[in-house]
């Protein structure tokens, strides 16, 4: 498995709700991480060069610290980010969210660069943004 990872899915609602789910730090403590982790301290400067920040508690209590930079901000239909879950290395991986009005609802693709990830670690990076993404359809279809 080479490459970035790409994730697309239709949601049932609009391109504004879709960037709002990313660009909203209650919107987004809701689906990133699932309703199984609670993430908590989400700060946005939804900005070009502006930071962002989210600390996730695992289930065995410890707390994993995300953070990255807005590279793009174009709404609703596009956003660019670098997210990293170590805070000595803020730059990260690249992540980009195109968001398309569709027929019955908005495709989001979204495409992280996954740098130094093997195949089992770029697996996982799919199973857990496709878990985000179905708390993420909950929370536009609530």
């Amino acid at each position: 498995m080479s490459g970035p990872v790409s994730i697309t899915r239709t949601f049932n609602a609009t391109p504004e709700q879709v960037f709002g789910a990313w660009t909203t730090p209650a919107a987004f403590a809701v689906w990133f991480g699932t309703a199984a982790l609670a993430v908590s301290d989400v700060k946005m400067d939804v900005r070009v060069g502006g930071a962002w920040k989210a600390t996730m508690q695992l289930p065995d209590g410890s707390l994993k610290y995300w953070l990255g930079e807005y590279t793009e901000v174009d709404g609703p239909s596009r956003l660019a980010l670098t997210i990293s879950d170590e805070p000595s290395e803020p730059a990260g991986d690249a992540v980009t969210v195109d968001i398309t009005a569709v027929e019955n609802g908005t495709e989001m693709t979204m495409v992280q660069s996954a740098e130094g990830f093997d195949d089992a670690g770029k697996a996982a990076v799919i199973a857990g943004y496709t878990a985000f993404f179905d708390d993420m359809e909950k929370l536009l279809a609530g």
